[in-house]
């Protein structure tokens, strides 16, 4: 596989640099054979795949499970939404998406038609935004996916800026990988283009400032694309593409239909970059050197301290931090010079970090450390582990849902096994007024509507007053809980559950027979492991939705 023959050649100490951190390279191989494989892989099917032996695997999902970007089930890894941090420290570093997203999303509104953002990532393009129609024949790549340029309508453009060895590359990756199988984001393609062809390509976008992708992907798929130059340098800071269907567009019909349009967004992007005040440094990671000392002395030799503290130095970098010394590394992290500097020089050596007159950036290749799967998790993912450690903590069924008209959809459930048990399955519909999940979510509206209150038994709220001063109690002490309103002998207790922005978008409960728990033992059992399981889902939409909306259901 992919990951062992890079482990063969790193294996080569005439390869890696003799300052690099061995664990490091192993820890990144072990989460780029998780990317690729969509997110989940048995314990034993990684120690296939890299090479490494059966006790080092355990120790780099161990300490990657302490840094919270795995999770152990059973006998697989999992990847969690927190390694998106890493990704995400790129992008932000990158700013393009901040800038640029609202335009690329407004573009594809007024087309019908799925836009995207790539950057260069050496002889292919890399996506770092997707505004996608959704139809039954959408597009399906993701932010993070790499594709070959020679495949793609940004490509050519990418092109017309590269040296001599830079082509040099392109060409000998093509000759050894014939195939495609080093870009996961695509199936097998056997090459049967000629070099010239590409070459042609690229003169010809030189020449128009545009390029086409007609059918090179997959059959039926058509884009045309533009770059979008940075105003400071004039060299292409990322391109802009618009994707259609054979079925709506040919080509040349793409072109000469939507070109126009691309072409005035192209310039109102580039002026977007233009007048960007300069970034202010965001808020920097504070204690993490301290953290992992503090876990290697909790867990011993379990814990691979070497690999936590050289993951750490790619969240020195973010907005504002895009270009860093080793001393401002080194004073960012916590870490000591010397750790800082070997960390540095393993990741430039993978690719990952970039260096220029002692000054380092992350490159693209950052997104291929978990982000293609994860950024495609919707809030049901993110939420489900967390209810199953809440159901494991309680003993009671926990449950995810959202406000769909007047009335609460299940999209998230973790069921207790009981002879007696709260009946309910992922898509249960239920009125939001007589159910503790509606009533949070139903407190966090301004003006919220009620439909006609009927009543479901005889404890119902059904005065339009009423339950209005019971919403303001809901929102004042920040949780609800309904007794028997939906059901005889049914309790339930619910927190909110907020997006980044601070609006509640779903909510968390515990449900659960009346006999079990009195009421009060519910809010001071129950609830303070209910606010926190809704803390730590919180946690990870605000790491996933940094640069994209995490989708409901």
């Amino acid at each position: 596989m992919a990951a062992n023959r890079t482990l063969d050649a790193l294996a080569d100490a005439s390869v890696v640099p003799q300052e690099a951190v061995t664990p490091l390279i192993r820890g990144i191989a072990v989460l780029r054979e998780l990317t690729e494989a969509g997110g989940t892989v048995s314990l034993s099917g990684l120690e296939r795949a890299t090479g490494l032996a059966r006790s080092t695997v355990d120790r780099i999902t161990a300490t990657l499970a302490r840094m919270g970007y795995v999770r152990l089930d059973g006998r697989d890894a999992i990847l969690t939404p927190r390694l998106m941090e890493l990704g995400n420290a790129y992008l932000s570093a990158l700013r393009l998406p901040a800038l640029l997203d609202a335009r690329a999303d407004a573009l594809a509104d007024e087309l019908d038609e799925s836009v995207s953002l790539a950057v260069a990532d050496r002889d292919g393009i890399r996506f770092i935004h997707q505004a996608t129609r959704r139809r039954a024949m959408s597009l399906s790549f993701r932010i993070g996916d790499l594709l070959p340029a020679e495949r793609t309508a940004p490509g050519p453009l990418f092109a017309t800026e590269w040296t001599a060895r830079e082509w040099r590359t392109w060409r000998t990756r093509r000759s050894a990988d014939p195939q495609d199988r080093g870009f996961p984001a695509l199936p097998p393609h056997e090459h049967t283009d000629r070099e010239a062809d590409f070459q042609r390509r690229a003169a010809q976008a030189a020449q128009d400032g545009w390029a086409l992708d007609d059918e090179l992907i997959e059959p039926g798929l058509v884009a045309v694309s533009m770059p979008v130059r940075d105003p400071r340098t004039g060299k292409i800071a990322c391109a802009v593409s618009v994707v259609s269907h054979t079925s709506r567009h040919t080509a040349a019909g793409l072109r000469d239909t939507l070109l126009p349009r691309l072409r005035a967004a192209v310039a109102d992007m580039q002026e977007e970059l233009r007048t960007a005040p300069a970034p202010a440094p965001g808020a920097a990671p504070s204690g993490l050197a301290g953290w992992t000392g503090a876990s290697k002395q909790e867990l011993g030799r379990e814990f691979i301290e070497s690999l936590a503290r050289g993951l750490t130095v790619l969240t020195a970098f973010g907005e504002g931090r895009a270009a860093l010394t080793l001393t401002e590394v080194a004073q960012t992290t916590g870490l000591a010079r010397a750790t800082a500097r070997r960390a540095l020089i393993t990741y430039e050596h993978l690719g990952y970090i970039a260096a220029e007159d002692r000054v380092f950036r992350l490159t693209p290749r950052v997104l291929n450390l978990g982000y293609p799967p994860l950024s495609r998790v919707a809030l049901p993912g993110i939420a489900t582990p967390h209810l199953a450690e809440l159901s494991a903590q309680v003993h009671e069924s926990a449950s995810l849902a959202i406000l769909t008209g007047d009335e609460i959809q299940y999209t998230a459930r973790v069921a207790t096994s009981r002879i007696m048990s709260v009946n309910i399955t992922i898509g249960t519909r239920l009125p939001a007024y007589a159910t503790s999940m509606g009533r949070v979510i139903l407190a966090g509206q301004p003006a919220p509507h009620f439909p006609e209150l009927r009543p479901l038994t005889r404890h119902t709220l059904t005065d339009p007053d009423a339950l209005r001063a019971e919403l303001d109690r809901v929102r004042t002490n920040g949780y609800a809980l309904v007794d028997g309103e939906l059901e005889e002998g049914l309790r339930s207790i619910a927190v909110p559950v907020r997006e980044r922005g601070g609006q509640i978008v779903a909510a968390v409960n515990v449900a659960l027979h009346s006999s079990r728990r009195t009421a009060e033992e519910c809010v001071h059992d129950i609830l303070p492991a209910l606010r926190a399981t809704a803390d730590r889902i919180e946690a990870d939409v605000r790491i996933a939705g940094r640069f994209r909306a995490v989708p409901l259901t």
